[in-house]
């Protein structure tokens, strides 16, 4: 919300530098996203009236005029704007005056010649001084404006506007009065605010309909009133215009600037009603199904019978708390009006503007609560601002209530003692009741405690920790001193976070970068990544955009994308993973979710480099996996199987298990699903961390290295081409025992010598025992015993050479 510090001042106004009040509110928990001046620096602008105006000699649409600025003699100045007058009041930049302009330097006002007439100055219109420019012209200033006054302190162009950054839960700081009041506390001084005259003379032929409330629930307060003879051709006064157009609004005409400047002045949303339009009396009901309405902004939309509406005899004049009916709306023409103030649930509000893709000042208001105690102070406020300045006649006030039906405000005890021991610091219990107060609590002590009563437009106290939260952040944070907490220590150390953290800096060392991603993702890039083993997706009930619809079930649906968005950037090698949970489930109570580590790989194994490179293939990325494995694993735990995964390679692909646990998978995407992702041959890996990390504790316990010297022997067998390599080694580990160390194949070879089916290969086996030196006879006992079960189990036959 931006908000302008020259309004601010008009309601509270401390000694305080416009930093240092920008501070004050952002440790108060109204953070300033942005602080800057209504108009870029400029220097040498002061205001000027036209002396004369004569045609130029040589130029049809120039003019030669003579300005007064307060000097001595008045300034020459050729100027082609076309709505310059003798007795016109505007800016006028002198020589040597740096107007703003798109580079830091800006735009320096020298003497110079127009067709051969001398020009010392140049009048201004407004986009000249950094103003929004209606106009083609020059910037036309009131008659009482004083000559030689700089332009920038004359409209008030240093006045600082904040862009306050408000959270849900404080609806009541939507305005000026809302911020001033967190100001005056903070600053403990008085809050001024405008004169509000309690009672309109009220004109004799009242025009104000009656009014019926069907939906007391949602609409507990509902307040009307007319005013008719309104004199449309006074335009909107200058200082509410400033006030709009530097909180961020276009100013329109002055019905609806009143009700603008009302919501940014109060945070009382309003609508006037074009009274001549209304049929009947008013009703205030939910939507019949179907019914239509076209809004202000020519959109027509079908309801579906849950929403609120302002109704008359013919109709929805308006969705409440959302927008006006176009109907009933106000025009340059209208002189007699209706002026709706209302206090909408939250509840009745909330989500029926998304619906209809729709977004107003109003709803963002009522769906975060609005003060049910403002309405009738602030259509007080609108009727005094139109009948004073247009002349109009108020009509009667018609209000609608239910009292039981508006939100209770319950009291909160509040333990002194409770105020310490969540701050941590003593307050003494004066101080507690002075911030509450004038915060709007009301407050009582009680023994050890205060009973506070919230204010009507907190609708987020309810319990004693927001209590506390309110006296820490006004008695300020900063007084809070920094004390260190006592721990009690203990030894039950979790070391997920670390182990998970060595794992990702394994990953960073082979060249990989770390993405963090939504859990969210897209429905159709799921329905690619689809099997049973997968398990259900979850939908989202309200999703933030159309491609995060779903709860991803696999990490992958969140890299691929980020593959694509570098990939559709020139970026030709991509190496990303990710840590996080993936979802499955069909509905919040059966949902699983699992913390897993996942890769994606695009590219060539090495970035570009004078020496010949290559594709990276399956076992470059079964390189990377097992970089995240202990180095002294017992290679028997790992174990591989061909995956029948529908989205990946079938014959480029792997299940991953470890002690026969499956716990991912690796590979490459199936080229089908490549190709629908407009990726190009894409590897991809995903693991279930639990798992992962027992293995990698487990490795961590310290074991005795063995004295005893290792033996190797190396055998080669032949055996049948479709046993798995994998298959061999569990067998040869079965028999071997304990004494085998360690295991590898290193060579492999099919050709003539070797029969049609089968291939030979050549295992390295590594013996050795941590009680005794081994003997030739024990290693060659152990040996033929492995030799014996591949024959028995696969019908291995030994190579002699």
């Amino acid at each position: 919300m931006k908000i302008s510090e020259q309004w601010l001042r008009q309601w509270v106004n401390p000694n305080n530098s416009s930093e240092q009040l920008a501070e004050q509110l952002t440790m108060a928990g109204l953070e300033i996203d942005d602080r800057f001046a209504v108009a870029r620096a400029f220097s040498g602008v002061v205001v000027g009236e036209v002396v004369s105006v004569e045609q130029h000699p040589d130029a049809d649409k120039l003019r030669v005029t003579q300005v007064n600025i307060g000097a001595a003699e008045p300034l020459q100045i050729v100027c082609g704007a076309p709505n310059v007058y003798v007795g016109m009041k505007a800016p006028v930049a002198t020589v040597g005056a740096v107007l703003p302009s798109n580079d830091d330097a800006g735009f320096k006002i020298k003497k110079s010649k127009l067709r051969g007439v001398a020009s010392n100055g140049m009048l201004c219109g407004a986009s000249e001084i950094d103003l929004v420019d209606d106009i083609d012209g020059l910037l036309e200033l009131p008659e009482d404006a004083p000559v030689g006054t700089d332009i920038r302190e004359y409209l008030g162009l240093d006045n600082q506007i904040f862009d306050i950054s408000i959270t849900p839960n404080r609806g009541d700081c939507f305005s000026v009065r809302g911020i001033a009041r967190e100001i005056s506390v903070i600053n403990d001084l008085p809050m001024q605010m405008p004169e509000i005259p309690a009672n309109l003379e009220v004109a004799e032929n009242d025009a104000t309909p009656a009014v019926t409330v069907s939906a007391i629930t949602a609409c507990p307060r509902y307040l009307l009133q007319s005013i008719s003879n309104i004199d449309r051709s006074i335009e909107t006064p200058k200082w509410m215009q400033d006030a709009l157009v530097q909180s961020g609004l276009r100013s329109h005409n002055f019905l609806v600037d009143v009700t603008n400047y009302i919501l940014m002045e109060l945070g009382q949303p309003l609508h006037a009603f074009d009274a001549d339009t209304i049929v009947g009396d008013i009703v205030v009901r939910l939507a019949q199904p179907q019914e239509t309405i076209t809004l202000l902004n020519e959109q027509t939309i079908t309801l579906t019978g849950d929403e609120l509406v302002i109704a008359d005899d013919k109709g929805a004049l308006a969705l409440a708390g959302i927008m006006g009916g176009q109907r009933s709306s106000v025009t340059d023409s209208t002189t007699n009006i209706v002026l709706e103030s209302a206090f909408f649930s939250p509840m009745a509000i909330a989500a029926r503007a998304r619906r209809f893709g729709l977004h107003t000042d109003a709803s963002q208001r009522f769906e975060r609560g609005v003060d049910f105690e403002l309405p009738e102070l602030a259509l007080a406020r609108a009727c005094d601002l139109i009948t004073s300045v247009t002349g109009g006649q108020a009509g009667q006030k018609v209000k609608a209530e239910s009292t039981e039906h508006l939100p209770a405000r319950a009291p909160i005890t509040l333990p002194v003692a409770k105020v310490r021991d969540v701050i941590g610091i003593e307050i003494e219990p004066a101080v507690m009741v002075r911030i509450l107060e004038q915060l709007g609590f009301t407050v009582a002590q009680q023994a050890d405690s205060l009973i506070c009563t919230p204010p009507s437009y907190r609708f987020d106290m309810s319990i004693k920790e927001d209590l506390i939260e309110e006296i820490a952040r006004i008695y300020g944070y900063d007084n809070i001193p920094s004390v260190l907490p006592h721990l009690q220590v203990s030894m039950n150390y979790d070391d997920t976070s670390d182990l998970t953290h060595e794992m990702k800096l394994a990953l960073v060392n082979n060249g990989y970068m770390e993405a963090i991603s939504f859990s969210f993702s897209d429905a159709k890039l799921e329905a690619l990544l689809d099997d049973e083993a997968l398990g259900e997706v979850l939908a989202l009930a309200n999703p933030i955009s159309s491609d995060l619809a779903v709860m991803r079930r696999t990490l992958l649906s969140s890299l691929l994308p980020c593959v694509q968005y570098n990939l559709n950037r020139q970026q030709p090698r991509v190496r990303f993973f990710e840590t996080g949970l993936s979802f499955v489930g069909h509905s919040i109570s059966d949902l699983v979710q699992t913390p897993s580590i996942a890769l994606v790989a695009v590219g060539d194994v090495w970035d570009e480099q004078a020496y010949q490179n290559r594709a990276l293939d399956f076992y470059d990325l079964k390189h990377d996996i097992e970089q995240l494995l202990p180095t002294q694993i017992d290679g028997a735990r790992i174990r591989y199987e061909r995956s029948d995964l529908n989205f990946l390679h079938p014959g480029q692909s792997a299940k991953i298990y470890i002690d026969d646990e499956y716990v991912g998978l690796l590979g490459q995407l199936h080229p089908n699903t490549a190709k629908q992702l407009d990726l190009p041959a894409t590897w991809v890996a995903q693991l279930s961390l639990a798992p992962l990390l027992t293995l990698v504790r487990e490795q961590h316990e310290i074991i005795t290295p063995s004295k005893f010297p290792q033996v190797r022997r190396d055998i080669a067998i032949l055996v049948d081409s479709e046993i798995s390599l994998q298959t061999l080694e569990s067998t040869i580990r079965a028999a071997a025992g304990e004494m085998l160390t360690d295991l590898w194949l290193f060579d492999v070879y099919q050709g003539d010598k070797v029969p049609t089916g089968q291939r030979s290969l050549a295992f390295a086996l590594i013996w050795q025992d941590s009680t005794q030196t081994l003997s030739d006879d024990a290693v060659k006992a152990a040996t033929d015993k492995v030799v014996l079960a591949l024959a028995d189990q696969h019908s291995a036959q030994l190579r002699d050479s």
